[in-house]
């Protein structure tokens, strides 16, 4: 992509970010219909850049977006359930969370902007570089599986404690979002990259996917133990993008089948989910995010 092409995507992100920042949850908890409302807004407009840049660029760039973007949104879910761990953690009252999360957002898009840029280059200059993110992500989703249903544990990764050493308030806060952000990026970047390797595609991708993280984060920050078999289907998603990535001279998996694929899985996720909560009997205690000790409370 040209330059100028950049610049009017950075553009547009920068205006979204303000108008997220200013107009949804501004200094006081957003409630359940303002972050539904939102959460659809925000996939309408990721919908409409999609079919504009398929006007634009033709309809495999439009495709390998709204691929992109599916993958991206739907790695984002785990995301959104890390952050209530860490909020909870640092005792963040619930009319500062909106303003820690968009500030943790916008540095976590901007590293995701660098990481993107040396992937590219990386997959440009070493094609070696396909079958390391492969293997990553075959780990990746072997890890998630067999992790499924554990809680998340701010204290045991040695960043995020050297991040709450060095900085203080609400500072160290946002920061440990962005780093979290950050780690996932580690596994949903190489398996976008699977989809396409136009770093500009990518990086619209993760925007548009992050741009509603905030809104999805007060609609789904309460319900980690009603989806019980996200992580698996998760770990199903990475493990088939891996594959790809490893078959990736052996055979080209049509975009459409990735895109059936994540639909296939995630719907089986959120199905088989359902069907067990169902089941569950009425009020019965589940672990959450409130289990964590707080470490501080923040004013």
């Amino acid at each position: 992509m040209e330059p100028l092409t950049w610049i009017v995507l950075g553009v547009l992100v920068v205006a979204l970010l303000a108008l997220d920042l200013f107009a949804f949850a501004r200094r006081r908890p957003p409630t359940l219909r303002e972050s539904a409302i939102w959460s659809v807004a925000w996939i309408a407009i990721a919908v409409v850049f999609g079919f504009g840049l398929s006007a634009w660029q033709g309809g495999q760039a439009g495709s390998e977006y709204f691929a992109g973007y599916l993958l991206e949104r739907s790695l984002s879910l785990d995301n959104v359930f890390v952050f209530a761990v860490i909020l909870s953690y640092f005792a963040v009252p619930l009319d500062v969370q909106p303003r820690v999360l968009s500030w943790g957002i916008v540095l976590a898009l901007a590293l995701r902007l660098v990481f993107i840029l040396v992937g590219a280059a990386l997959l440009d200059a070493f094609h070696a570089t396909f079958y390391l993110f492969g293997a990553l992500l075959l780990y990746t989703a072997y890890r998630l599986a067999r992790d499924s249903g554990s809680e998340p544990d701010p204290d045991s990764n040695p960043v995020l404690r050297f991040v709450t050493r060095r900085a203080g308030g609400l500072f160290a806060v946002f920061a440990t979002v962005a780093i979290t952000d950050l780690i996932f990026a580690v596994d949903s970047i190489p398996a976008i990259f699977a989809v396409t390797r136009d770093a500009f595609i990518v990086f619209a991708a993760n925007a548009f996917a992050m741009l509603g993280l905030r809104a999805l984060y007060f609609l789904l920050a309460g319900m980690r133990d009603r989806f019980v078999y996200l992580s698996h289907g998760l770990a199903a998603i990475l493990g088939f993008i891996g594959v790809k990535m490893l078959l990736v001279d052996v055979w080209h998996v049509p975009i459409w089948l990735s895109l059936g694929v994540i639909v296939a899985v995630l719907g089986l996720a959120a199905a088989a989910s359902l069907a067990v909560d169902s089941r569950s009997p009425a009020g019965k205690e589940t672990p959450d995010a409130s289990r964590h000790r707080p470490r501080s409370s923040l004013p």
